[in-house]
């Protein structure tokens, strides 16, 4: 889905942005000129030395085929840039940890990431995430877009997420992310009784009142998101009830499932950002109370994924059941079968 700037998120799921894709069309006035040069007009925020090595790297398709530096354009053509990492992305150091791999091939990998871990370095987070685990375990991805990551999780989100190997991987997820073919369910604990079937269809931006939330939003800059709700399970009546949801995203915008979800009266249990206060909903709960006053994150899980394998075209779909913590709270919760795959949506 195209921002208002032109850009295009390569995905972000419950989620976090994991990269750029620009889709430009060359003008009828370009004819005759280098795609170098073309491109330098048309992203004015890159350099054309950056764009150049870009173009090297084959991460610029020209209708649909790699580019390349000296190629002279007729005008009109469609031209794809997808963002390599900047220098400073480069220098990101390998660190070996564990990784909870599902499936590994020569072209992706698809790992159920722990609560708690970050997935990309930023600001307080440089070191120790799922990115530099990676690297350590993937020397390749160092010529990868952040590190081979197609989409994001939350830090305190857990869950199954795919990483390409390979830039020719990472596009083929991408493109299979913007056409929305790409199966993400997780599994929710919310506050009260939730509807047995929902479609929550509402922009989001970020909320000009705290830079660190977002919310549904009417302006201009807000992006479309869409995620379908259905409900497994309800325990409790009225302002004591809980229920067990399960969540498809459409669109992967940051926070999109917690944002949405308070947006509907049914925030996430833990969750520190959206509603931490309407806790209380489940201070009646018969056994509950005290396991969602001490669970100290969103009680949210990315169960299951399903996408077309970038080399084999094969349809390949995994499913996770939620970590300990969150295990643990849905049974003191009173729901039952947290270990199998519950059949959500038909």
């Amino acid at each position: 889905m195209s921002s208002p700037d032109g850009k295009e998120d390569l995905d972000n799921d419950d989620g976090e942005e994991a990269g750029e894709r620009r889709l430009l069309t060359a003008p009828h006035g370009a004819a005759g000129q280098r795609l170098d040069k073309v491109l330098a007009c048309l992203v004015a925020d890159i350099s054309r030395s950056r764009l150049q090595q870009w173009i090297d790297a084959g991460s610029v398709y020209v209708d649909g085929v790699p580019g390349t530096v000296r190629q002279t354009l007729c005008g009109g053509e469609r031209i794809e840039v997808f963002a390599l990492p900047s220098p400073e992305q480069r220098s990101m150091r390998p660190e070996p940890m564990a990784l909870d791999l599902v499936y590994e091939d020569d072209h992706i990998v698809v790992l159920d990431k722990p609560p708690g871990l970050v997935v990309h370095p930023g600001a307080g987070n440089w070191t120790g995430t799922l990115a530099n685990g990676l690297l350590a375990r993937y020397p390749q991805l160092a010529a990868v877009p952040r590190a081979g990551i197609v989409h994001r999780l939350d830090a305190n989100t857990s869950g199954l997420m795919v990483v390409a190997l390979s830039l020719a991987a990472q596009v083929d997820l991408v493109r299979q992310l913007q056409a929305r073919t790409v199966t993400r369910e997780y599994w929710a604990i919310v506050a009260g009784a939730a509807p047995r079937a929902a479609v929550i269809d509402a922009a989001l931006a970020r909320d000009p009142r705290n830079p660190l939330r977002f919310a549904v939003s009417r302006s201009p800059r807000a992006r479309p998101a869409r995620t379908h709700v259905r409900c497994v399970r309800t325990v409790g009546q009225g302002r004591a009830a809980l229920s067990w949801i399960a969540c498809r995203l459409e669109t992967g915008r940051t926070h999109q499932i917690r944002v949405h979800l308070e947006s509907i009266g049914h925030p996430l249990i833990g969750d520190p950002v959206y509603r931490r206060g309407r806790q209380a909903f489940v201070a009646e709960a018969s056994g509950a109370r005290d396991a969602c006053a001490r669970f100290a994150r969103q009680a949210l899980h990315a169960c299951r994924l399903g996408l077309v394998h970038p080399e084999q075209r094969t349809a390949l779909t995994w499913f996770r059941a939620p970590p300990p913590d969150l295990r643990d709270l849905m049974v003191q919760c009173g729901f039952s079968v947290v270990d199998q795959a519950v059949v959500a949506f038909g």
